[in-house]
């Protein structure tokens, strides 16, 4: 069971720092943080593992504003979100190369937390399955890769999958790619529980909840009574 906060644009060091040093982590499950590229530094060796919000594929280059792999472990990061809805949305991340820098990134010794999900759109047309295909299509079974499960229309919506609709998507990617999966969309204390209980749902990805000590706590606290169960 894995729970990770993808803190988004927010969060200085100093912010970080405070975070960190307030928030107890559970024993028993993962947690992990995603703080912006500006706070990993402050956030990196306070006892909990921190993971960037992105990287780029290639280990050194012209690519001015992306951040690559060693840097990344050179800092003491462990590991990467890669293709969030976000950076596909609005910054042209396309499922090649949500790919590409997949397989830089695990090959350099990072984890992955690789995202997909379909918008509003495709899931009322039918094409959920069609997209889940293409985008896991693009990354290979690897020991250190999480898939995470992020319906785009449940992205900061405040809409969240029900429990069925997501162990249903859960229970088809890992027919197409034998990972863990987590559940991303709208994640909060009050709907953990019944999302955490699903039995292909392997933990959560959490955006706006993930703030906050005292809901992110609860959360994993959520998770760890199912880890227990």
């Amino acid at each position: 069971m894995l729970v990770a906060g993808n803190w988004k644009m927010f969060k200085g060091p100093s912010e970080t720092a405070a975070f960190l040093d307030a928030f107890e982590p559970p024993t028993e499950v993962e947690v992990v943080v995603c703080p912006p590229f500006t706070s990993l530094a402050a956030a990196v060796g306070r006892g909990i593992p921190v993971y960037a919000q992105n990287v780029h594929w290639a280990s050194e280059g012209a690519f001015t504003g992306e951040v690559s792999a060693p840097m990344l472990l050179e800092l003491g990061v462990q590991g990467a979100i890669v293709g969030h809805s976000e950076r596909r949305q609005y910054f042209g991340e396309t499922d090649e190369t949500v790919g590409m820098r997949t397989e830089h990134a695990l090959e350099a010794g990072l984890r992955v937390i690789a995202c997909v999900g379909e918008s509003e759109h495709e899931r009322e047309r039918g094409e959920t399955q069609d997209v889940l295909r293409r985008q896991v299509g693009v990354l290979n079974a690897h020991e250190n890769l999480v898939v995470a499960y992020e319906p785009v229309w449940a992205i900061g919506t405040g809409k969240t999958a029900t429990p069925e609709i997501a162990q249903e998507a859960h229970a088809f990617i890992k027919s197409l790619l034998d990972v863990p999966v987590l559940y991303g969309g709208s994640v909060k204390p009050e709907n953990a529980e019944p999302l955490l209980a699903q039995g292909h749902v392997d933990g959560a990805l959490v955006g706006g909840a993930s703030l906050e000590v005292e809901s992110f706590t609860a959360i994993c606290e959520t998770a760890t009574r199912r880890f227990r169960s």
